[in-house]
């Protein structure tokens, strides 16, 4: 019987210890998850449309002829007015730098005029009806915010003519071109949800200087002068795009 009770007791005076002992032991955790933060991915193809303002700065020069040399200048004007078009270009990100090229063509209404300086009889009139870019592009994302710039070609589709007021308001010669040059430009794009984006863009077309050959539009064929006109264009543009591509990637 005092065995059986000294038995009870160490049973008694273990179970109460064993809490305490558990007590001293290391506790196991798990660690809280890591915290994933979602980044815009601007890689893709994209398409889309713009529209916006557009002024092209002309300066003439009268020669003595078909191939010939400065007589005197005629005088400048800005020919300005809207744009519309669209775009169509492909984006490779890599980190926080954006990689791309871009076509873009666009409709044109820039129109100008100046009385002339060396002929004060004949106001010199000028148009652009259409110009497209294809340039290359590199940029700096942070996350659904896009800062870029851009560089490449230009051409533009001119208009020239001059009329006398004495006589009417329409073109007693003209001439037209498609002019190639170069062009420079930077942009702020946002990405607004998972696959479009808008963005405000400023171009500069360097147009260079050519000799225009006027022909009457009264007689066919009939040459009536030459001028040497240099032109530049500045562009704002307001865009919106569409692109295939994955929307986020995941950083830890």
């Amino acid at each position: 019987m005092k065995k059986f009770l000294q038995g009870v007791v160490g049973v008694v005076a273990l179970g109460m210890a064993a809490p305490a002992m558990a007590a001293d032991l290391p506790v196991a955790y798990s660690r809280a998850p890591t915290m994933v933060a979602a980044l815009y991915d601007w890689s893709g193809l994209y398409i889309g449309a713009n529209g916006g303002w557009g002024s092209s700065h002309k300066c003439w020069d009268r020669t003595t002829g078909i191939g010939g040399t400065f007589v005197a200048s005629e005088g400048c004007h800005n020919a300005t007015g809207g744009v519309a078009g669209g775009q169509l270009g492909y984006r490779l990100q890599s980190g926080e730098w954006v990689f791309g090229v871009e076509f873009q063509g666009d409709w044109a209404s820039l129109r100008g005029s100046n009385t002339s300086l060396f002929a004060p009889a004949t106001v010199n009139q000028s148009r652009i009806d259409a110009f497209a870019t294809f340039t290359g592009q590199v940029g700096y994302a942070i996350n659904t915010v896009l800062l870029y710039v851009k560089g490449g070609g230009a051409v533009t589709a001119d208009r020239f003519s001059g009329f006398t007021p004495a006589v009417g308001p329409f073109a007693v010669e003209a001439t037209s071109d498609v002019r190639w040059g170069g062009v420079v430009g930077a942009g702020l794009e946002y990405a607004f949800a998972p696959n479009w984006s808008a963005a405000v863009e400023y171009d500069h077309m360097f147009m260079g200087t050519r000799a225009e050959d006027f022909y009457s539009t009264i007689t066919a064929g009939l040459f009536t002068r030459e001028d040497r006109i240099r032109q530049d264009v500045d562009l704002v543009t307001v865009r919106v795009n569409y692109r295939w591509g994955g929307p986020v990637i995941a950083k830890y």
